[in-house]
């Protein structure tokens, strides 16, 4: 018969037999002697899939027990609770039943739409954007894995429903949109995903409750088509999906007068509908499901019993949520003595919901193992799907001038106001990550458009909790002020909400840029930031029309420039769990009292994959350490600032590596140092010594600031901040330049670390430019890359709280060292040297180091040539035993040294006497940042050294590479 052709056809597409045949015969051998062992109430019972949440209290699941001990139900629809709880149940469940039952959930977008602590995806019009439909197809995939760990064999998705109402009140983002080959594409590749993976996926709402006004839960909504339309459009994506083997159908409650002749009357009770179009006319042999019994959509209709009866004799096969199975099961008693239905047609449907037993494997019932449940609800692998759905979803409307992806940021000053009720936390964050962004929070428009006058573009979020998709149009207010704004400034509108939210709004005529973000997650929060900002493109086109403003299918193509962006670690090949083991390290650090807090980094193929804060400022547990956090990084001053602007002078030909250090400056021309050359100097075998304390000097004989040098005031003479309320001497700096200049050299020529040859670099650049270093740097790196925290003397620009303490210093400037350099060379030069001074936090090392690895290139911005890059990081002196590059350190020759011993030869980078570290591989594609304050309260012992944290961090990072 067609059903049994159905099913092994369906049962070889899940993989489940080796030899049809020989399944042939025990599933029909099991299937009929299941049936044969019930008696009429309880194959009556089969037909019922009753609701059964995990969140109630155990009169709920003893009410459940009755029913499945009693009248032998035939399956449990799953709705609010969570995963393990729901496990338990079902288990409790299953050992009570006498044929085992099937499991369904309702989980459109996954199990998130009914339980917590699950994986929550996009819904389907968000889906609907997507142009490559294998990544529906992955989602299908592994909502059935998901499916299989929790013991469920149906999902009751995918909506095919096509949404041409833009007032549907009840499915609206559970569409895939407006267009029927859109929806049935995704629809087919959602089914396959379930389907080849051995979960049943359920087609609905049948025959079609797209054009609808009217919430089915509440009344019974109206279908006024003919039914020539219905065929073209409403019943399009069923026919397809039957053709290719869709297991299960949902009939809806809709009244459709052009279907079914009698007045109100709903399709799922509906001979005509169930039977004589979906079963005769279009073929469908697979399991038939009623929508919910208890919606007001069809129990208005009629009373319990009397509904479940009736849907039954219409050609049903499913009964779901049935509001009184006693009652029903009396009702079909009754029914069948009056010869209203034969044992024929009972055996059709019971039998059938037998055979999907048997394909489900519950002729081999085995209980819900509950180990490790909820990590496996949770894998990594599911977040990752994530970021790449809403890369491929997310949706540029609009984009005058090719507004975005925003370029030159070093001539934007951007402003970001928030619109909605709804969290914006990540994607505020996200576009601080990229550039300087002042929040504008003005109650009054009038003051908004006051206060945005200074800046050059505005980034308007609308931001409504996701929970509210129904009602998450604008307000006049807020309409006012996209337009007011809009007319002054250019303009970056990001929607996270429904596309339908835009209708609301009477035209764009005055709006650079259109984003349709779809939904207020925080991965969507974070892609529409990398979009805005180039570490990303756009993909997505629009799945449904918003009146003459934007058309279905419209969505313009943004290109991505090389900036860093934001992914999980499976997205460039990492393992997470293997990566997390960084945060046991670093807990372990704090422990240990290594350090009061840190910052931990790690990027690989331009994508950062974690980057997070651990600790606090200080010991006293007071104030948590966070990602825009700002840390004195030591010595990573030298290859973060005094090298580019070296590398850029090489590049320009003003010096070269034989450029002798007479020629670059007047104090060095006739001292023992005048032949050093730039080469020697960058790879520290200048024979340079290591430093001079040139502070010790300045004290008087209790080892206090002298005052022949200092004052506690800002004066002409004493303009020199060295720390709070404590001013050098000016001209102090040509003291220690000549201290340098007449310093010994040492015997030999060999590899000997010194701050010396940074001091006079810095000294070079500043003389030969007529410009400071932190103003060199600042106008020729950091502003093009948005390293907004990265900065000389960071309390000219930032709150105290922002910046993490280094030193209680007893022993120079006795005070707590907080926002001023902790090196005292750096200090007594005003905070600016070329060896030490620099601030910053994680994200901006790491824009730096990722312009390294793209060998001088970033956000479309050449720094400096290839070859200048390749010439620095040159190992020159490794025969030799020298390890460094030029400028660079590089990875150790021997036993010691400062990576994990690791990493490749090719890599680079630094360490800094605070507690920092910063390496790239251009093998692995790796970028490495770690930053602490692990000198506070005090320099001795270096136990982040002798532990080795950052290093075994490192280790971390290589280990969790995956390809």
């Amino acid at each position: 018969m067609r059903q049994i052709a159905f099913l092994l056809l369906f049962l070889f597409s899940i993989n489940k037999v080796h030899s049809q045949y020989k399944e042939t015969i025990a599933q029909t051998k099991w299937v009929d002697s299941v049936y044969n062992s019930l008696n009429f109430e309880e194959k009556v019972g089969q037909l019922f899939m009753v609701a059964a949440y995990s969140n109630k209290k155990e009169d709920h699941a003893q009410d459940l027990e009755k029913l499945i001990t009693k009248y032998k139900i035939g399956g449990l629809i799953f709705f609010q609770g969570g995963p393990v709880r729901q496990a338990q149940l079902t288990n409790r469940f299953q050992s009570k039943s006498k044929t085992p039952m099937l499991i369904g959930n309702d989980a459109e977008w996954g199990f998130s739409m009914r339980l917590d602590s699950t994986v929550k995806y996009p819904w389907n019009m968000t889906l609907g954007a997507i142009q490559d439909n294998k990544l529906i197809e992955k989602i299908g995939a592994q909502m059935a894995k998901q499916s299989k760990r929790l013991g469920v064999h149906f999902t009751f998705g995918p909506v095919v429903d096509i949404n041409t109402n833009p007032n549907n009140p009840i499915i609206g983002n559970r569409s895939f949109g407006e267009v029927k080959e859109n929806v049935t594409q995704k629809a087919l590749a959602y089914m396959k995903g379930l389907q080849d993976n051995g979960i049943f996926a359920t087609a609905k709402h049948f025959p079609g409750h797209g054009d609808t006004e009217t919430d089915s839960h509440h009344t019974l909504p109206i279908v006024k088509f003919e039914r020539d339309r219905l065929n073209e459009v409403e019943l399009y994506p069923y026919k397809e999906l039957i053709k290719n083997g869709l297991a299960s159908i949902m009939v809806a409650h809709l009244n459709v007068p052009s279907l079914e002749a009698r007045v109100g009357y709903p399709t799922s009770l509906s001979y005509s509908v169930v039977t004589d179009i979906l079963k005769n006319e279009l073929k469908f042999e697979g399991l038939i499901f009623t929508d919910a019994l208890n919606m007001k959509g069809a129990s208005n209709f009629k009373q319990p019993g009397d509904i479940d009866l009736e849907a039954f004799l219409a050609g049903n096969d499913v009964l779901l949520f049935a509001e009184n199975v006693p009652k029903a099961v009396e009702k079909f008693k009754e029914a069948f003595d009056l010869k209203l239905f034969t044992e024929e047609r009972l055996a059709y449907s019971v039998k059938k919901i037998l055979n999907y037993k048997y394909i489900a494997g519950l002729n081999q019932y085995k209980p819900i193992d509950l180990n490790h449940l909820y990590e496996d609800m949770n894998a990594i692998e599911y977040e990752a799907l994530n970021y790449q759905l809403y890369e491929n979803a997310i949706t540029v409307l609009k984009n005058e001038d090719k507004l975005i992806p925003i370029k030159k940021l070093e001539k934007e000053k951007i402003a970001y106001v928030k619109l909605g009720d709804g969290p914006n936390d990540v994607f505020l964050n996200k576009i601080k990550d990229y550039a300087e962004v002042i929040e504008i929070n003005s109650f009054n428009l009038d003051t908004a458009l006051l206060d945005l006058e200074c800046f050059t573009k505005v980034i308007i979020g609308y931001h409504k909790p996701d929970g509210a998709w129904r009602k998450n149009e604008l307000t006049f207010k807020e309409i006012n002020w996209i337009d007011k704004i809009s007319k002054e400034k250019e303009t970056i509108l990001a929607f996270f909400t429904k596309p339908y939210s835009l209708l609301k709004i009477p035209n764009f005529d005055h709006t650079e840029t259109v984003i349709q973000a779809y939904q207020n997650t925080d991965i969507a929060q974070t892609v529409t930031a990398e979009i805005i900002f180039g570490a990303k493109e756009s993909k997505g086109k629009l799945p449904v029309t918003i009146k003459d403003n934007f058309h279905v299918n419209q969505g313009i193509e943004t290109h991505k420039m090389d900036r860093l962006g934001f992914t999980v670690p499976e997205n460039v090949g990492m393992n997470s769990k293997k990566l997390a083991k960084i945060d046991s390290i670093a807990n372990y650090a704090i422990k240990q009292k290594a350090a009061p807090g840190m910052q931990i980094l790690v990027a690989r193929k331009g994508q950062i994959v974690y980057r997070k804060s651990f600790g606090y400022q200080k010991y006293d547990s007071i104030q948590k350490v966070k990602d825009s956090d700002i840390y004195d990084v030591a010595s990573l001053t030298k290859v973060l600032a005094t090298l580019p602007m070296v590398m850029k002078q090489y590049d320009r030909k003003k010096i070269t590596f034989d450029t002798h250090l007479c020629q670059m400056l007047p104090v060095f021309e006739n001292s023992n140092k005048a032949d050093v050359t730039v080469l020697d100097m960058l790879t520290h075998q200048a024979r340079f010594q290591a430093w001079i304390p040139f502070y010790k000097a300045t004290l008087d004989s209790l080892k206090r600031p002298d005052s022949l040098y200092y004052r506690y005031a800002y004066s002409e003479d004493f303009p020199v901040k060295v720390a709070n309320n404590l001013y050098l001497k000016k001209d102090y700096n040509d003291k220690i330049m000549k201290l340098i200049a007449d310093s010994p050299l040492l015997d030999k020529k060999q590899y000997k670390y010194s701050d010396f040859s940074f001091i006079i670099l810095k000294e070079y650049l500043e003389h030969t430019t007529n410009k400071k270093l932190d103003n060199l740097v600042q106008d020729n790196f950091y502003k093009y890359l948005g390293a907004s925290t990265m900065t000389y003397n960071p309390l000219q620009k930032f709150e105290l709280t922002r910046i993490a303490p280094t030193e209680e210093d007893n022993y120079f400037r006795y005070q707590t060292i907080q926002g001023y350099v902790h090196d005292m060379a750096a200090a007594m030069q005003g905070g600016v040297s070329g060896h030490a001074g620099l601030f910053s936090s994680s994200i901006d090392v790491a824009k730096m180091m990722q312009m390294y690895l793209q060998k001088g290139h970033y956000g479309e911005h050449e720094f400096f040539s290839e070859k200048t890059f390749n010439d620095f990081n040159k190992c020159y002196y490794c025969k030799d035993g020298n390890r460094r590059g030029v400028g660079f350190d590089k990875p150790q020759l021997g036993a010691e040294g400062p990576t994990c011993g690791c990493v490749s030869m090719t890599s680079f980078g630094h360490t800094g006497f605070t507690g920092t570290m910063a390496w790239a591989d251009p093998d692995k594609e790796i970028v490495y940042v770690f930053l602490s304050n692990r000198t506070y309260p005090n320099a001795e012992p270096n136990k982040l050294s002798k532990l080795n944290i950052r290093e075994k961090i490192q280790e971390i990072i290589y280990e969790s590479i995956i390809e």
